[in-house]
């Protein structure tokens, strides 16, 4: 007997919205630590470094982020462990967002013009505070509509967690829908939430943007 879709159902999607907020998290700040790593071994002058960014890259990029999240939960199963859910789909996406971040923030830096890294070197800053202090301020706002953007696409992405075992937003939707048979109250359910979650990065953006522009004026 069908259930009528009700206060109880949008409970569970909500409590299920808040493990979509959580992987996003990880996934943004695993890929924030990534691709910190992966921007800055592509500008490195050292060849090496700059070809294995960018194989990662090439590899991450070219395969879909199901088969990345397949291979994060069945790769640490076959070596023996039995992997949560949560653990599995964290490393997928950190994988995920790494590539992606650290080609953003590379573009970024490198969208600066020369005439700023050459006015440091002549004042002594050195790398370090060159890139702390002149390159990374001004990249920082090049970088923000970007990286919001694809903060946007993570969010909707973790849909595909569910392949793992991961209960999250769309997946409590199916749950609902398959017990209530009101598919289609339920996913504008999910779809509002979505919405606000998404609308809600996006307008701290906007207010970071703002302060970033008033910083620098």
């Amino acid at each position: 007997m069908f259930q009528t879709f009700g206060i109880n159902h949008v409970g569970f999607l909500l409590q299920c919205a808040t493990w979509t907020v959580v992987l996003s998290a990880i996934a943004l700040v695993g890929g924030a630590i990534g691709g910190t790593i992966i921007a800055l071994m592509r500008l490195s002058r050292l060849a090496w470094l700059r070809w294995i960014a960018q194989a990662y890259i090439y590899v991450i990029q070219g395969t879909p982020l199901l088969v990345t999240l397949f291979i994060a939960y069945f790769g640490v199963t076959n070596l023996g462990y039995d992997l949560p859910a949560i653990y599995a789909a964290g490393i997928g996406f950190t994988l995920y967002s790494s590539a992606f971040l650290g080609e953003i923030w590379r573009g970024s830096i490198q969208s600066i013009s020369k005439g700023q890294w050459e006015a440091a070197f002549a004042l002594a800053l050195g790398w370090r505070h060159t890139m702390l202090d002149v390159i990374v301020p001004q990249a920082l706002r090049v970088a923000i509509p970007p990286t919001v953007g694809f903060s946007v696409q993570v969010v909707k992405n973790t849909a595909l967690a569910s392949i793992v075992g991961f209960v999250e937003l769309t997946r409590a939707g199916q749950i609902v829908s398959s017990a209530t048979f009101q598919p289609l109250q339920v996913y504008l359910t999910v779809a509002a939430i979505y919405f606000v979650i998404c609308s809600t990065l996006s307008y701290a953006s906007r207010r970071l943007e703002r302060r970033l522009r008033q910083t620098a004026n």
